[in-house]
């Protein structure tokens, strides 16, 4: 079933493939991934389409359906396997996370981590607030550098529900990271806590040794 269901996508994906579109996107994505060259209103318009023939939004959360879409090559599947997850976040369960660490770990790229971090891991978190103790903590100093960016963003949706201790503490144990991706990351968590703590962001960036980048991301709404 769940193949079939892949071959209606790639049927209307290959349809759609624009090489003209592909080179610019692959290069835009420093030629991590080729692309089919579906730019994203179209695709959206084609996964709304997908959705519709297939009624799988309607099914259980599929895990099958979105491993399939990771192992095919081109990015634009595992850009529907990302809308997928984000049109069934109410179906996701504590025993989704490590499905959630393999996707986090496995094609990594901006592109994908920073969608599956503050989506469906943040929702899982924040409903089974334990997987905090019991795994992000791990990710946090973990020697994959795109997991402890997922544990950095995992609350950037949380606004006023933000443990802000909590967030101080993986942003300091990353501080001293080289890793262009970590510094940007604390940036962007610190700019999106200032949107509802902002003296609190800013006693924290003038009283720690931060990354000039992160500081310069973190500081855009203090100015």
């Amino acid at each position: 079933m769940v193949l079939t269901k892949i071959t209606s996508l790639t049927k209307l994906f290959e349809e759609n493939r624009n090489a003209a579109n592909a080179e610019p996107m692959q290069n835009y994505m420093k030629g991590h991934f080729p692309f089919l060259g579906i730019k994203s209103p179209l695709r959206k318009e084609l996964e709304k389409q997908f959705f519709k023939e297939t009624g799988i939004l309607k099914e259980p959360f599929n895990k099958v359906l979105i491993e399939e879409l990771w192992n095919k090559q081109e990015r634009e599947y595992q850009y529907t396997a990302l809308t997928y997850m984000e049109k069934s976040l109410k179906k996701l369960q504590k025993s989704d996370l490590p499905f959630m660490e393999w996707l986090i770990t496995t094609k990594s790229w901006w592109d994908t981590v920073d969608a599956i971090a503050p989506k469906p891991v943040g929702k899982i978190a924040d409903n089974f607030p334990e997987v905090i103790e019991e795994t992000i903590d791990g990710w946090a100093t973990h020697e994959n550098m795109w997991l402890r960016r997922a544990a950095i963003l995992f609350q950037l949706k949380y606004k006023e529900k933000t443990n802000e201790d909590l967030l101080y503490r993986y942003i300091m144990e990353n501080a001293g990271s080289k890793e262009f991706f970590i510094q940007k990351a604390i940036g962007w968590a610190l700019r999106e806590y200032s949107k509802i703590n902002p003296s609190s962001v800013k006693e924290f960036i003038e009283g720690h040794k931060l990354a000039p980048l992160s500081v310069r991301e973190g500081s855009k709404y203090l100015e």
